[in-house]
């Protein structure tokens, strides 16, 4: 029986072993295929993948880091400009064995498996730096078995591959810190403001190395408490693994936080419109990738004190005629303001909206193209009128109705003021006079080289008359009104605006080195003619509101009902232009190019300027002064009464040589002031101006000229008396086109749509009778 007994015993235990056998082999076998299904599944370690996709840095004008553009903020720098507090502070609380390992810690592993075994879940990290390195690089986060397998196996290779400083590198580079900043470079601009390299201070290399666990919760923005706990915790690890003394521990505590105090978004994309703007060139000539990954270097044309400025500006409600949301909650009317260096193109502040709610959205500065209304005057009547037909500014023609088919100027304010020279016309906005400029002496097609040379294209086959008053097929943008102009201050030259001064690969290769690209589209002589009467402009005209106690030339713009409003304007050294009007083009009642417009470029222009040495407009050589008759552009001649005689600039070869003989001594008829007939016995001698056609009684120098038509007051056949006893003049009959004078007579004769009337010469007189 005894034996029995042993013999079951002996089963029992040969049972219990094989039980465990086979148990152990299920394992093996299951762990076997875990380990294969790891490494079949595991991610090929690719050194592309460890290194940072980097991010492209922009510059502004002086070098100075305005941020970085890329699918991460990240910026790549060297282990040997990382700071050593910087690096230690990482190694104390991440991987204080990292010099020691393999890419693995046995002791961290176990570690992390009883805290997992306790949990019943996977919670422990247990990584080291190459480990974390690996799963940011290769890995998916969620914690599974599978992926720890692959991220150990992983780090063993990559520590095969790579020395111990390339493999802190590669992670101190790639490492999520917060606030959207990938490695340490881009969270020191992002917390501090610097380049790492100056970030010496242990305080401030103890705060970021707190951040890899937890960046949101241990965030200095998000909570200050919590990341200075957290600072606090590394300094005494960097103390517990002799990386620093207590005594620098305790000194390091004893300082508060000291961080950037821009808020995140401002800190990661200030100036957005000037930024988008840049970006959207950059993509143009070198593609998304290399863009958003390339590491590029990118410096700008930006003045940040200009662009905070005019984004101030933009964003003050009283700048502009009201403010109501749309239907798509976006803030109308809207504007745009572009501020540009006129002797290299170099845009120094941009703003395409009064908010910015998404990175690349609409760029009202450089997309929406309206009409310029007369801002486009001196485009496309005063500059090629004196560029190519030798006119100046004491020419003259005479602002009475006019039509070319179907299309009838008006001026704005109502008013025919006859007789004028083109700086009174300019200075006031005349819109008569700018459209008979185009179409009676300039022509379309001269106008539209003109505009050409400003870099603005126009198609002469859709373009007459309205174009003369900015009524253009397409519009312009903001950009090109800016950098149009900018040739008017840059004595006749025109240049391309940029954005963009240099840019350069990571490597330090330049790729692009911008060369302003100029022409000449004017004569020197020509744009500072147009400058000096801009300026009467601002002096005594519709640009009044624009005044900044310095030289400056600009012109108002104002479209139909006020939908569109502008005001361009210039000093010798920077020119801005500022556009006012509803996306979905919409009537402002009461707003003018000199009322916001003008206010907002007074604004921004004197802000930026108030440092600047005041200057005068370099006047270039083949510039004269003389003095002329302002009625008919000539020399002052016997009759030339004092009160009209104007001095003004002409260039060289354009003054006239003529006398003025349009002032003469006219004997009338005393009652109806007509030319006496043979009825008349009440005749009086009057000076007054001889022309060979008459104009409406309310032209304001009507009284002023000649009369065409005989008396009808006295004789046989006389039209009826009025209330007052006095015969009505006849009505003044339509008008037809006549072609314009000589040149050299500086008299712009009528144009389409003007009456003339033969004159009766025997009673016209060159001098007063003896």
């Amino acid at each position: 029986m005894a034996r029995k007994k042993t013999r079951r015993k002996l089963n029992l235990h040969r049972l219990v072993f094989l039980i465990f056998c086979l148990i152990a082999l299920s394992m093996l076998s299951v762990g076997c295929g875990l380990v294969y299904s790891s490494i079949r599944d595991m991610p090929k370690l690719s050194p592309a993948t460890l290194q940072s996709s980097a991010s492209t840095m922009v510059y502004d004008k002086d070098g100075n880091l305005v941020t970085q553009i890329g699918i991460k903020n990240s910026v790549p720098v060297n282990l040997k400009d990382v700071p050593e507090n910087v690096r230690n502070a990482f190694l104390a609380i991440e991987d204080p064995q990292f010099y020691q390992h393999h890419g693995i810690s046995l002791r961290g592993i176990a570690r992390a498996a009883w805290s997992d075994l306790s949990s019943g879940s996977l919670r422990e990290g247990a990584s080291t730096i190459t480990q974390q390195l690996v799963k940011i690089s290769f890995l998916s986060p969620e914690k599974t078995l599978k992926r720890k397998i692959q991220e150990v196996i992983l780090a063993i290779q990559v520590e095969r591959n790579y020395t111990k400083d390339e493999i802190l590198e590669m992670y101190l580079n790639n490492i999520y810190l917060g606030e959207g900043a990938y490695g340490i470079q881009a969270a020191s601009q992002t917390y501090f403001g610097k380049d790492v390299r100056y970030l010496q201070d242990l305080e401030d290399a103890a705060l970021l190395g707190g951040l890899p666990q937890a960046p949101s919760a241990y965030s200095p923005y998000r909570d200050p408490q919590a990341a200075l706990s957290r600072r606090n915790t590394v300094l005494d690890s960097m103390v517990k693994y002799n990386f620093i003394s207590q005594s620098q521990a305790e000194k390091a505590k004893a300082k508060e936080l000291k961080i950037e105090t821009k808020e995140p978004a401002e800190r990661q994309y200030p100036y957005p419109f000037f930024l988008d703007y840049v970006t959207d060139k950059l993509i143009e000539k070198y593609g998304e990738a290399e863009v958003f990954k390339g590491g590029l270097k990118v410096y700008t044309s930006l003045d940040q004190e200009y662009q905070k400025i005019a984004e101030e500006a933009m964003a003050r409600n009283t700048n502009f005629p009201s403010s109501k949301t749309d239907a798509n909650n976006v803030l109308q009317p809207q504007g745009a303001v572009v501020m540009l260096d006129p002797h290299t193109g170099y845009i120094k502040a941009l703003v395409g909206g009064r908010e910015h709610t998404q990175k690349r959205q609409w760029n009202r500065a450089t997309q929406t193209t309206r009409q310029p209304g007369s801002a486009f005057k001196p485009i496309a009547a005063y500059g090629p009128a004196i560029e190519y037909k030798g006119l100046g500014p004491a020419s003259v023609i005479d602002d009475i109705p006019v039509n070319y088919g179907t299309y009838e100027p008006r001026n704005n304010d109502g008013r025919y003021r006859g007789l004028i020279t083109l700086r009174t016309a300019l200075t006031n906005s005349v819109n008569v006079v700018a459209v008979k400029l185009l179409m009676d002496t300039v022509g379309i097609n001269d106008a539209i080289r003109f505009a050409s040379g400003l870099g603005i294209k126009l198609d002469p086959q859709v373009h007459g008359a309205s174009m003369a008053l900015g009524g253009l097929h397409d519009g312009v943008t903001p950009l090109q009104m800016a950098s149009a102009y900018g040739a008017f201050a840059n004595q006749g030259v025109y240049i391309e605006p940029t954005a963009i001064v240099k840019v350069e690969k990571a490597d330090g290769i330049i790729l692009e080195q911008t060369v302003p690209i100029q022409r000449r589209a004017m004569k020197a002589t020509t744009a500072f003619l147009i400058t000096d009467m801009l300026r009467s402009v601002i002096q005594s005209g519709t640009g009044t509101g624009a005044q900044i106690g310095r030289a400056a030339a600009g012109k108002t713009g104002t479209t139909d009902d006020g939908k569109d409003i502008w005001f361009v304007g210039y000093t010798p050294e920077l020119v801005a232009s500022v556009w006012i009007g509803y996306d979905k083009p919409a009537s402002m009642p009461q707003a003018y190019g000199g009322t916001y417009p003008a206010g907002i470029w007074q604004e921004i222009m004197s802000k930026s300027l108030s440092n600047v040495p005041v200057r005068e407009f370099p006047r270039p050589a083949g510039l004269v002064t003389a003095t002329v008759d302002g009625k008919s552009g000539l020399l002052p001649g016997p009759n030339t009464p004092g009160d009209t005689l104007v001095t003004d600039l002409f260039t060289e070869g354009t003054v006239p040589s003529e006398n003025d003989n349009v002032h003469v001594f006219v004997e009338v008829c005393a009652a109806s002031g007509q030319l006496p007939n043979e009825y008349c016995t009440d005749r009086v001698i009057k000076p007054l101006i001889k022309l060979p056609y008459s104009v409406p009684s309310f032209v304001e120098d009507y009284n002023m000229r000649a009369p065409t038509q005989p008396c009808a007051l006295h004789g046989a056949g006389a039209p009826p008396a009025d209330g007052n006893g006095k015969r009505t003049n006849p009505a003044i009959p339509g008008v037809t086109k006549q072609q314009p004078g000589k040149q050299n007579s500086q008299l712009i004769q009528p144009g389409r749509g003007e009456s003339r009337k033969p004159i009766d010469e025997d009673r016209l007189y060159d001098k007063k009778p003896g």
